[in-house]
């Protein structure tokens, strides 16, 4: 018996990173599920094993979406579970396990290391130890100093017994999560300036990633004149997708323009910052938006947050380096530049397969929905955006969902947390990494 476990550790050991990285996480989501299956993670009656199964995947994945509302459905152990998976799921699982062998300053095992690599969007020979250690310390240290903020805005907002409510709030933001302890999200605080900004500013610092926040903090240490390209193009992307949608869900949607000119502008904000960063929160009712609004959400849920940051969707960067090549071509040029740096063949290439896979598997899936679900199809475009971006956002159709449609949007956030083109990847790239392939070259 020990030598055929031996036998199948080895056989993994060899398999290639990125469907390791897939692995680990189907088995994280396994042991998440199989806990809210037993009694004392439920409130009262019995939650199903399919719902249990769709709340573990929502939490692994950092979606948000949810079948049956978890301040009831769930205990508080059944909360914890969630908000456990949701940390986990948010940092990712390498990143928890890697930060304990090393803090027993052991070296990290050559396929862990690679899985990390793969896991981060990182380039070959980068110093995974110490980007592992920042990144514990950067989560740390935001989360606290964000459960302590909301706890005195939820206070002083008359929230009874605000120390659950601004911890689970203060992670879920950060992991771009959306889980909320209240049964309408955030829509109470409509008008809570406190609220709101606290949660935008952790969702932001989750969504722009870790690599961005490393650099910006060896820039001001180490006295470096410039940032890198990567985030420049991070921070700008970011910056003007929730500016624009800011402006046009102001502009157009019609159930806010009742509002005080204050309470529309900030809600009007919040709703792009959330769209765009897969954070998935809501101060506003997402099921009475206009459909030239729920357009607007969509494309941001698409387009997304940053590479190795919390958020999920199709990527800043990979959406930058698509328009760049369009706007190449209109101008005529055969390179690819951003601010006098050219960028390499092989990340346009990665780029576009990403775009790709990405859009395959969102139509394809939006398909589906449409055979098994008797719902709008404005609503089931949404709510399959939102599953695959990872974003948590809905219409208001999610509990109503069939079994098999419950299961297809299982699909989409799975897929959408470890990547579709990771994904993909790991069943069609056999063995592992070949000489002179990097995880840089695959993860986009």
């Amino acid at each position: 018996m020990k030598s055929k476990i031996t036998a199948i550790g080895e056989t993994i050991s060899h398999w290639h990173p990125l469907r390791l990285l897939v692995l680990g996480y189907a088995s994280y989501l396994l042991v998440t599920w199989l806990l809210l299956c037993l009694p004392f993670s439920w409130a009262a009656a019995p939650v199903s094993p399919l719902d249990n199964l769709f709340i573990a995947t929502s939490a692994v994945s950092t979606t948000g979406l949810a079948t049956v509302n978890p301040p009831e459905a769930y205990s508080f152990l059944g909360e914890l579970i969630v908000l456990l998976a949701v940390q986990v799921g948010g940092l990712g699982y390498m990143t928890l396990g890697s930060f304990v062998i090393l803090s027993r300053k052991s070296d990290l095992p050559k396929v862990r290391a690679s899985v990390g690599l793969v896991a981060f969007s990182l380039p070959s020979g980068f110093d995974l130890r110490l980007f592992i250690r920042h990144v514990v310390t950067f989560t740390v240290l935001i989360e606290v100093a964000g459960a302590a903020l909301l706890y005195y805005a939820f206070r002083s907002a008359g929230i009874e017994s605000p120390l659950w409510p601004s911890i689970f709030h203060s992670i879920s933001a950060f992991c771009t999560a959306g889980f909320s302890v209240f049964p309408d999200s955030l829509e109470q605080f409509q008008g809570n300036v406190w609220v709101n900004m606290i949660i935008s500013v952790l969702s932001l610092l989750g969504a722009i990633g870790f690599l961005v926040a490393s650099d910006f903090w060896l820039t001001l240490t180490q006295y470096r004149t410039r940032l890198t390209l990567t985030t420049k193009i991070i921070v700008l992307m970011t910056f003007w997708s929730i500016m624009l949608g800011w402006l046009l869900l102001f502009l157009v949607e019609p159930t806010m323009q009742s509002l005080p000119l204050p309470e529309r502008l900030m809600t009007s904000g919040f709703q792009s910052m959330s769209a765009l960063t897969t954070v998935g929160f809501n101060t506003h009712s997402i099921g009475s938006l206009h459909m030239a609004s729920v357009l607007i959400v969509i494309v941001l849920m698409v387009v997304g947050a940053s590479p190795s940051g919390t958020g999920g969707g199709l990527k800043s960067t990979s959406v930058s380096a698509a328009f760049a090549v369009v706007w190449s071509v209109l101008r005529g040029r055969d390179r690819i530049t951003f601010w006098g740096t050219e960028v390499p063949d092989f990340r346009l290439h990665a780029a576009f397969a990403a775009t790709f896979f990405y859009l395959v598997i969102f139509l394809t899936g939006s398909t589906l929905l449409m055979l098994v679900q008797a719902s709008s199809f404005g609503d089931i475009l949404f709510e399959a955006a939102s599953a695959i971006g990872t974003v948590g956002l809905s219409r208001g159709i999610t509990s109503d969902l069939t079994p098999v449609a419950k299961l297809i949007v299982i699909a989409l956030m799975f897929i959408g947390r470890v990547g579709p083109l990771t994904f993909g990847l790991a069943f069609f790239t056999h063995g592992p990494m070949e000489k002179g392939e990097t995880p840089e070259d695959l993860a986009v």
